[in-house]
């Protein structure tokens, strides 16, 4: 009896092995394999993700007030004033820079940036992960993208690939921060991602970058030795976290192995999205990635928008209220992107302590409480035949659909409050209801169109959305 038990058992663990080993395609390193990867339909509908940059740059937390690179005509001026606090080394290295002059009167000209990281160590022992989930929950984000290695190389969990010009304890983290997060994060069903300098180490090329032409392309490391480095700690960062979101930036060296970091990739987490700026493996890669700036119009492919609530990616306490975004910008630019099948990366710069500054929640928690009513219009929709209409008034619009509805986003209070959609085609079942109030409006169709009748009275502070049902196209 014990035999055929046991023999029943071995039958049942090898059913067993076989589905699992062969449920799950493996793919190889080569464009080919890799292009012939579904891709994940998760990332399309998420829609709102949260970018964190938090480092060694998050000690001194500083950096000139300047525009933004989509507003950059002098770069040199630019990178001397740069406002990107998480570039407070290269700044630092810039001769006569206004982040050189305080650095000195602060810290001494002999401080060595890289001694920032025992203040970080025992700034951070109160902090806790959780406490990040739960908001980041709250403000309605689907995925979360953790900097493990900005540009100044100094790395946000123990790596055990050895930096050849630095000891481990001087270029990485004792605590394993982005492990924590990931679990937190995981935790409350939220995705997690990790963001790689790839292009860009300061511990291996040292020279500040003082314009974008040619000086940031130049300072990319092209060594074998920076290449064998990145490649292991890629590998390093799959085989500890499985991420769902390979973020890379500024390029990528053009002999490392980016092909066999996809697979391997794509191999530890079937449902993981790399984005573009390896410059490499095109047809691996599964989203654009504009930086500042939202798109005009519809794509067909999948692009997200990053960007800090301020002008800055790493917390600047530098940065006026004027600098960041209101509550009714962020919203009305997460409806704006979402139009036009993009999705917005919305960054939060903590302090070194690992506390969120209220002026960079307070636009965050609103979003939240907006999305807890108009959430339907946003999570798992497409775009519509065109993302936005300006009524006469000059009140903008946007669209966006899911199945068979459409919905309506106002920017504003109409003065007409008969509205005119041109193109939209319905059943004759279609209904229209004011969303957050469940309550039905008129709608009419029209020669080219439907048009909708909004209530006499209405009093919304900020966008408000309107849902059609029954639409055909």
């Amino acid at each position: 009896m014990m035999k055929k038990l046991l023999i029943c058992l071995l039958i049942t663990l090898l059913i067993l092995f076989n589905s699992i080993s062969y449920s799950q395609k493996t793919y190889l390193s080569t464009g080919e394999s890799l292009s012939s990867r579904p891709v994940p339909a998760w990332f399309g509908k998420a829609k709102l993700g949260i970018f964190i940059h938090w480092g060694l740059y998050s000690v001194p937390a500083w950096a000139p007030s300047f525009d933004t690179p989509d507003k950059v005509t002098d770069w040199h001026a630019f990178y001397k004033n740069n406002p990107y606090a998480e570039w407070y080394l290269n700044t630092l290295k810039i001769s006569g820079s206004p982040t050189q002059i305080r650095h000195d009167k602060i810290y001494g000209a002999g401080y060595n940036y890289y001694s920032f990281a025992d203040s970080l160590f025992e700034q951070t022992k109160k902090w806790n992960a959780d406490s990040w989930a739960d908001i980041f929950y709250k403000i309605g984000a689907r995925y979360v993208v953790f900097t493990t290695k900005h540009h100044d190389g100094y790395m946000m969990y123990p790596s055990s690939v050895q930096n050849p010009f630095f000891a481990k304890e001087l270029i990485t983290s004792k605590r394993d921060f982005a492990g924590e997060i990931a679990r937190a994060v995981r935790k409350r069903g939220l995705k997690f991602g990790v963001y790689y300098s790839g292009g860009l180490d300061w511990t291996f090329y040292r020279s500040p970058i003082t314009n974008l032409w040619p000086d940031l392309f130049e300072s990319m490391p092209k060594s074998v030795a920076y290449t064998a480095y990145a490649d292991a700690q890629y590998y390093e960062l799959i085989h500890r976290y499985s991420p769902d979101i390979l973020w890379n930036d500024v390029n990528y060296p053009g002999n490392g192995d980016v092909e066999g970091i996809f697979a391997e990739c794509f191999n530890a987490n079937p449902d993981a999205v790399v984005n573009d700026r390896w410059r490499r493996s095109d047809k691996a890669m599964y989203y654009s990635t504009p930086e500042y700036v939202v798109l005009d119009s519809i794509t067909e492919n999948k692009w997200e928008s990053c960007r800090g609530i301020g002008h800055s990616f790493g917390y600047n306490q530098a940065e006026a209220n004027s600098h960041l975004l209101t509550s009714d910008q962020l919203i009305n630019m997460l409806v704006d992107i979402v139009s036009k099948n993009g999705n917005l990366l919305i960054n939060v710069g903590p302090k070194a302590d690992g506390s969120i500054p209220e002026n960079q929640l307070k636009p965050l928690l609103a979003l939240g409480k907006w999305l807890q009513i108009n959430g339907e219009g946003i999570y798992d929709t497409k775009p519509w035949i065109k993302p936005s209409l300006i009524l006469e008034d000059k009140t903008e619009l946007r669209f966006t659909k899911k199945d068979s509805s459409l919905y309506v986003y106002f920017f504003g209070v109409p003065k007409n409050k008969k509205v005119i959609i041109p193109g939209c085609k319905v059943t004759g079942k279609a209904k229209a209801t004011l969303v957050g109030e469940d309550k039905s409006i008129g709608i009419t169709p029209v020669t080219n169109g439907v048009q909708i009748t909004l209530p006499k009275h209405l009093a919304y502070e900020r966008t408000f959305m309107i849902k059609i049902s029954e639409v055909i196209n």
